[in-house]
């Protein structure tokens, strides 16, 4: 395909999202519950069923039972990435185009850019509810806290609700100075966490708190929004301990190995070459000996952290299993984005803050209470091999991430076709059995249903000739068939187009 017209599909992708056709597969006669499960930050190969280092054995029986996708695309920020996800409708077309912290003042409260859900756009929650699912959501929301935007305008029956990019995992309090506080919020009011916190057990405990005290009738849709693994990177120290020695070989050998595992998992075909470490980054033989152990062991508590998250993970399946519900839930597992790259601590005044804020780097309680942790751009290149770049980039770093789902009506296989963060939810919608068509004004989803090629009668989700685009702050792509056309941004990016 010739250059000019690549570019000309590239803007009419961007500019006007395609309403693709939508496959359709016939439900199993009891609706399935539907547990949606999305990681923070997490790179392709981050998951053990996709090459990473993290003991995660519930989430790779799932893959083991379920469908592995090797080429699933999402955008590269947070917030454009959940809107998608929950409605199936382009980021632009949400209202959350990018994310508040990076949204300039010329884009502030026009269409697309107004950081929340806008009229017209209705999320998997609500269709479900109006045909008479149960709804929960617990962990990070990020599509605003006005009011209207938080959880129970949009569907969910009960929610709490983290509407900030992140926030401590340890305690009540913010990871960044953009925040003053953490802005938590139950059931669309102002709310307070418990003195034992640890994000990843709260979001399942209160999860199994919502479905135990919910006696009504149905099936229930629950949404876990992890913050694992995104800033500040915290693990328990039991989780941490079991890493400690595995991340000395430095980013550059982990790199190379995770390219060689997601090659003889049949993830990326033999040979595939690896994308080049950005010129920006620096090899690990440049770093002191101090240096090496302290990014050694954020990448420890990386991996801990993912294990934390997993072994909750397995209480929840365990609570499904106790009370009859596991054998009919499908299971979406995904990543909203790829790993974070940010390095705070060299922002000017980030030090002072942590000071002020009570929070230590040090390698003898790093990951625990008061602790802050990242792991910064190279482990975030590794994290995301094969591919290039990282989160906050439409390289594949920053877009290609791991999907695996499981449950009834889902054949066991390896999935090579593309799919995109938009077709999620008409899957779902697909597989619970709501045809009826959305009110009348509401936003049209721009995803296509990925029902039949989960059920193993259809090869692909949309005809390979569509485009379908991606666009966030000015990092871009396009794919149509087998081409990608891909615009980076500076710093590690040149706004070219290639």
């Amino acid at each position: 395909m010739k250059r000019a017209a690549l570019i000309a599909a590239a803007l009419f992708a961007l500019g006007l999202p395609v309403q693709a056709q939508t496959q359709t597969a016939t439900p199993p006669a009891a609706r399935p519950n539907i547990v949606v499960i999305l990681v923070d930050d997490a790179g392709f190969s981050d998951f053990s069923a996709y090459g990473g280092e993290a003991r995660m054995p519930n989430v790779d029986a799932l893959a083991a039972r379920g469908a592995m996708f090797s080429h699933y695309y999402t955008s590269p920020l947070c917030a454009p990435s959940r809107a998608m996800l929950l409605t199936g409708v382009d980021n632009h077309r949400t209202g959350v185009a990018t994310i508040p912290e990076v949204l300039p003042p010329s884009q502030v409260g026009h269409r697309g850019y107004t950081m929340h859900l806008e009229p017209g756009v209705l999320t998997v929650a609500q269709r479900l509810q109006s045909a008479g699912y149960r709804t929960f959501m617990t962990g990070k929301w990020h599509l605003g806290h006005d009011a209207g935007d938080l959880p129970n305008s949009h569907g969910f029956d009960r929610s709490f609700a983290l509407d900030a990019s992140g926030a401590d995992n340890w305690q009540d309090a913010p990871y960044m100075p953009y925040n003053n506080y953490a802005p938590w919020f139950e059931d669309g009011k102002p709310a307070q966490l418990p003195q034992d916190f640890y994000s990843s057990r709260f979001i399942v405990d209160r999860m199994i708190q919502y479905l135990d005290s919910d006696h009504r009738q149905g099936p229930f849709f629950a949404y876990l929004a992890f913050q694992a693994v995104h800033i500040p990177v915290q693990a328990p120290r039991e989780y941490t301990q079991h890493y400690l020695n595995t991340y000395d070989s430095g980013w550059d050998a982990v790199r190379e190995a995770r390219w060689q595992r997601v090659q003889a998992l049949g993830l990326i075909p033999q040979g595939a070459p690896i994308a080049p470490m950005n010129a920006r980054l620096h090899p690990w033989s440049s770093l002191s000996t101090d240096d090496r152990a302290l990014f050694s062991r954020s990448m420890a508590v990386y991996a801990g952290m993912l294990e934390a998250m997993d072994a909750n993970i397995g209480r929840f399946m365990d609570y499904l299993r106790a009370h009859n519900l596991a054998d009919n839930t499908i299971f979406v597992v995904t990543s909203d984005n790829g790993p974070e790259p940010s390095d705070p601590i060299r922002e000017n005044g980030f030090m002072q803050w942590m000071q002020i804020h009570g929070y230590t780097r040090q390698i003898s309680n790093l990951g625990e209470i008061h602790s802050y942790n990242f792991i910064g751009p190279e482990w975030a290149s590794a994290a995301a091999s094969p591919g290039d770049l990282f989160k906050f980039y439409a390289g594949d770093g920053g877009i290609h991430v791991p999907l695996i789902v499981a449950g009834p009506g889902v054949a066991q296989a390896r999935i090579n076709a593309r799919a995109f963060v938009t077709d999620i939810a008409p899957t779902l919608l697909d597989r619970a059995g709501v045809t009826a068509p959305a009110p009348a004004g509401s936003v049209p989803m721009a995803g296509a249903s990925m029902a039949a090629l989960l059920a193993g009668t259809a090869q692909q989700v949309r005809d390979p000739n569509t485009p379908v685009g991606i666009e966030v702050s000015g990092n871009s792509a396009l794919f149509r068939g087998d081409y990608k056309l891909v615009r980076n941004t500076p710093p590690y990016g040149d706004n070219r187009w290639r």
